[in-house]
């Protein structure tokens, strides 16, 4: 099944970027590519796509308030899921658009590679977050109370993969790691979110910068 993918992004070269990489997967098409944020929500309700990928700083409404607006549908039928874009130097962006409901945010001047692995991610409900800024801005979340209690009651396997979800990896590169299969390893994930009070990926990562565990290997 393809994964229709809507670009928003305000400079027609990086447009054309992304769409060149993303049209090279065979699961991957581009349904459409707009310059700014207003186009991007007409776009997003008419053509339905699985995942938009929004500059965060395109003209109105920029990619933060049209992941907010689109996650506000989510429960209505072909909502799609965000992946924003950003600069370097912007890692105030990730917070917004983390709590705005995006499922990954990016680099502009990311690899073709962790751009369609994001993609891909979003559309399997995951989220990704550019490695470059995980540790900085992972480290800053304000996190819940159950979340960082002592007497976690992580086994040594759901330490690994708490590990290198902080490190922006998905079920599929985490199972290619650890020799087990993408259903284990989310099986895994389900357990530590429960056991951590954990909504999402995103509050598992912040709890592994804050406990050390990332220094500590």
């Amino acid at each position: 099944m393809t994964i229709n993918v809507l670009i928003a992004e305000s400079r027609p070269a990086v447009r054309a970027g992304f769409r060149r990489t993303l049209e090279r997967e065979p699961d991957i098409g581009v349904v459409a590519e707009v310059p700014d944020g207003r186009a991007a929500l007409e776009s997003a309700v008419r053509l339905r796509p699985d995942v938009c990928l929004l500059d965060a700083h395109m003209a109105g409404p920029d990619g933060i308030e049209v992941t907010r607006r689109l996650a506000a549908r989510r429960g209505v039928a072909g909502a799609p899921r965000t992946v924003v874009v950003a600069p370097k130097g912007r890692d105030e962006a990730v917070l917004e658009a983390l709590r705005a409901g995006a499922s990954g945010f990016l680099l502009r001047d990311t690899s073709p590679a962790l751009l369609v692995e994001a993609v891909r991610a979003a559309d399997a409900g995951e989220m990704l977050l550019s490695p470059a800024v995980t540790a900085r801005v992972l480290e800053g979340l304000p996190g819940r109370r159950s979340a960082s209690g002592r007497g976690h009651g992580l086994s040594e396997r759901e330490l690994d993969v708490v590990r290198r979800v902080a490190l922006g990896a998905t079920s599929n590169e985490i199972a290619a790691d650890l020799h087990l299969a993408p259903s284990t390893v989310k099986s895994h994930l389900a357990r530590v979110q429960k056991k951590l009070g954990a909504r999402n990926r995103v509050e598992v990562a912040a709890w592994a910068w804050r406990r050390g565990l990332m220094t500590a290997g």
